[in-house]
């Protein structure tokens, strides 16, 4: 249910929603809950509202001051990235920082061509993936050349253990003439059998319990709480209706000689129908406030069953909305990345961004320092030893 406020639905200082208090005669319960819930809709309104504005500024400040730093980052990355090149084919590198060398190149490259196309780069990280993974085979290759158990024989031994336990059968009751294949073959058609076993055991304890709920009969306390639901159900659908048909009949453009007051009602029945549409009761009150159809002491005549109808209607509509606020935080978060532990707000979403700007600058700054630094391979080297932490944080 949309609610957030529009120009239509922006009260007048001196007429807004809620029943006014009058010093000759106390708010009854209902009218002090009616006003309640008021208040929490237009709180909850107003940080919607807010989360919109929040979006907007904070879109316009990113765009504008902290994407550029992050250009500016890749930019400075992708150089880097082309001097380690530079410096993997030179004397004086041992293997293990050839190696190093290759990890820094693709984690600083992947990131990037995640975000942009850049084919001389991909290149360059294709070239060096060859390389991890050369260096990858041969270490396998040594690897295995240190196993001295026979690899059938290992395999054979495995599968016959596994398929002894699984049977509850004894390891001698399979001959060694059982190959590999044959012995996976008899381990597949267990496992299908005690599938097929498992699943016939679900479905006859789904038909008992089917069968179970068809004969429990519903307690008083049961019936007692489906036919409150239904009620207020019903409340809800009848109390927007009363509201709703009152405006219809003030709006009913067919019903105005004068065009322009025609296209007028026009565009205000549409919104009301929208607001009917989503069981908006706020709304459709704030209209007809708006309209001069009632007024608070109008509200104030209401009887305390019509309220508790209304009462009812507004508290669905201030868990939706609510739900809404929570949602417009969630999706800002999401949109640009921000951790959700980053409990932010509205009003505190652009400081948070102007940290971010200032720490970008810092960062900047770092990364210039260090492309500076690798000035040959000995300084190389250096870094390569101060970076060590960064892919082996452990």
């Amino acid at each position: 249910m949309k609610t957030t406020p529009d120009g239509l639905a922006s009260l007048i200082k001196s007429q807004h929603v809620g029943i006014a208090f009058e010093e000759s005669a106390a708010l009854s319960p209902a009218q002090q809950a009616f006003n309640k819930l008021i208040a929490q809709i237009e709180t909850q309104r107003e940080k919607l509202s807010a989360w919109d504005s929040a979006h907007r500024d904070f879109q316009q400040k990113y765009q504008r001051e902290f994407m550029p730093l992050i250009n500016q980052h890749q930019a400075i990355k992708i150089q880097m990235i082309y001097r380690l090149d530079e410096a993997f084919d030179k004397k004086g590198l041992s293997k293990a920082e050839r190696s190093q060398l290759v990890d820094l190149i693709i984690y600083l490259a992947e990131p990037i061509l995640a975000e942009r196309e850049d084919e001389p780069l991909a290149d360059l990280v294709d070239k060096y993936q060859a390389e991890m993974e050369q260096t990858h085979a041969e270490q396998t290759y040594a690897d295995q050349n240190q196993i001295t158990l026979d690899s059938d024989e290992t395999e054979q031994w495995y599968l016959k253990t596994l398929l002894a336990e699984m049977t509850g059968t004894d390891l001698a009751d399979y001959e060694n003439n059982h190959s590999p294949e044959e012995l996976m073959r008899l381990i597949q058609e267990h496992l299908a059998a005690s599938d097929a076993a498992v699943e016939a055991q679900m479905e006859a304890r789904r038909a008992a319990q089917a069968a179970r709920q068809s004969k429990r009969k519903k307690t008083a306390k049961q019936m007692e709480k489906e036919a409150r639901l239904q009620a207020e159900a019903q409340a809800v659908k009848q109390s927007i209706r009363e509201v709703y048909r009152k405006l219809a009949s003030a709006l009913h453009p067919d019903r105005e000689p004068d065009p322009i007051e025609r296209a007028r009602k026009t565009d205000l029945m549409q919104r009301a129908n929208q607001a009917y549409e989503h069981n908006n009761l706020y709304q459709l009150l704030e209209m007809q406030i708006q309209l001069a159809r009632v007024d608070q002491s109008a509200l104030g005549q209401l009887s305390d069953e019509r309220l508790q109808r209304f009462i009812i209607t507004l508290k669905a509509e201030l868990k939706s909305l609510t739900s809404e606020v929570q949602q417009a935080a969630f999706n800002f978060h999401h949109t640009y990345g921000i951790d959700p532990a980053e409990r932010l707000t509205p009003t505190t979403a652009l400081r948070f961004l102007a940290r971010e700007v200032l720490a970008a600058k810092r960062q900047a700054l770092s990364l210039e320092q260090d492309l500076a630094g690798l000035r040959d391979v000995k300084a190389v080297k250096s870094w390569l030893r101060a970076m060590q932490g960064l892919l082996n944080p452990w």
